[in-house]
């Protein structure tokens, strides 16, 4: 527990006391819990048996609707400042668990994986790599990020929750951006030199697409899968070999 929540650990095999590890930090979707995404071994095995302490914090119960979830949305008052959260989260989580600081991805799903758009816009030196799956930008989306960034995006083709193009609930009092404006922000800030991606590939789980042709410093990935609303089963294999290509230790 920090003074501004808490959060859940899994860490790996103990290893020598001088070894510094890299982390995985993981936001639950809205109605989620810390603890209940500890309780999804696809996903925490994956990075510990590969020396990752699993970090998973805990959003905040909100009013409306009354659930648990992130305050990132620039048109609603925010009980938390998300990023100082997160700040005290890996401040305290490296000198339990010898954290190499320089070596932490973010990662989550749904509204977690919005949380994890608007972190790597509003702080991405802080972090070394960005993995998002199924949730993006809201509107009105930033009209500027800092960066350059690398993000790895995935989302489900048939995802009904979160669609690609974005939808209006609530009465249009809130309004789920489009993720293709988002990738468009994001080569902006990557400072892209072609709008369409140097490299598409195929293969029997998803279509991937990876602009290279940016900044030093940048990495824009999306992979888009057959499914809907959900996290795929080998998708904590692929982001974390992709982190290990893109920050190589």
């Amino acid at each position: 527990m920090v003074s501004l929540g808490q959060y859940r650990v899994a860490a790996p095999p103990a290893e020598p006391a001088s070894a510094l590890r890299p982390a995985v930090m993981f936001f639950h979707g809205a109605g989620g819990a810390g603890a209940e995404i500890l309780g999804r071994r696809e996903l925490v095995d994956e990075f510990t048996a590969h020396g990752y302490v699993f970090i998973a914090p805990e959003g905040l119960v909100r009013t409306f609707p009354p659930t648990t979830g992130w305050y990132f949305r620039p048109n609603e008052a925010h009980a938390r400042d998300e990023l100082s959260f997160i700040r005290q989260v890996l401040d305290d989580a490296v000198v339990r668990y010898r954290i190499d600081r320089r070596h932490v991805l973010l990662a989550g799903e749904s509204v977690g994986g919005s949380m994890v758009w608007y972190l790597a816009c509003r702080a991405p030196t802080e972090f070394a790599a960005f993995a998002p799956v199924a949730g993006g930008f809201w509107s009105p989306q930033p009209a500027a990020c800092a960066g350059p960034t690398k993000l790895l995006h995935t989302h489900g083709w048939r995802d009904e929750t979160v669609p690609l193009e974005g939808r209006s609930f609530r009465g249009g009092t809130a309004v789920q951006g489009d993720i293709f404006a988002g990738l468009q922000l994001w080569r902006r800030v990557d400072g892209c030199a072609a709008q369409a991606p140097s490299a598409v590939e195929i293969d029997a789980r998803a279509w991937n697409r990876r602009w290279t042709g940016c900044v030093a410093g940048s990495w824009l990935e999306l992979v888009l899968h057959d499914g809907g609303h959900e996290v795929p089963d080998w998708w904590a294999t692929r982001a974390r070999t992709w982190f290990e290509q893109v920050e190589p230790r």
